[in-house]
């Protein structure tokens, strides 16, 4: 189960020339990532943001960064992020073991990030309606592929609950505007 003092949200790439052609899964995929990390900013859970080569790709989108407030964004060229040494030290520096993952995309960025992590005794939790690929059937088998490794599926939701574990709490109030979204 998620633990917020044991979380790090760790947002994979999430560039607009990387998203999807289909506007309807756009506008979902991107409405839970912001829901996520607002909730998760809320918390005070560490978040880390990557760029897949944003000299070439572009930053992270609008929306997501305005969500995302003053948290810097490391570029990479690894495809896994525990592939880049700045991504590792900064992991590695929050002290916690539960990475909660959004992102994209799942058959590639997503996918490798969280073997890793699973190769490095890390607890993984994704985002299932806050990950996506640019194809269904891509999403499809890397969502399949991490879960078989040992990572959980949660959806937003979900993992709002699990790190709040309990109603009436200053937390709880807080963050009741962004559960009923």
């Amino acid at each position: 189960m998620l633990r917020k003092e044991d979380a790090v949200m760790v947002v994979v790439d999430i560039q607009d020339v990387l998203l999807p052609k289909d506007e309807k899964v756009v506008a979902a995929y991107l409405q839970q990532a912001e829901r996520m990390i607002r909730v998760v900013r809320a918390l005070d859970i560490p978040i880390l943001v990557t760029e897949q080569y944003p000299e070439r790709l572009g930053t992270t989108n609008e929306g997501i960064r305005a969500a995302l407030g003053d948290v810097p964004a490391l570029p990479k060229m690894a495809f896994g992020c525990l592939g880049d040494d700045a991504f590792k030290e900064a992991l590695a520096a929050t002290g916690r073991r539960q990475l909660l993952v959004v992102g994209m995309e799942a058959h590639v960025c997503v996918l490798q990030t969280v073997l890793e992590a699973l190769a490095a005794d890390y607890e993984v939790f994704l985002v299932a309606d806050a990950i996506v690929s640019s194809r269904k059937r891509e999403y499809k088998a890397g969502m399949a592929r991490m879960t078989q490794a040992g990572a959980q599926s949660v959806t937003a939701e979900m993992a709002i609950f699990e790190l709040l574990r309990k109603a009436g709490t200053p937390e709880f109030k807080q963050v009741l505007p962004l559960i009923k979204g």
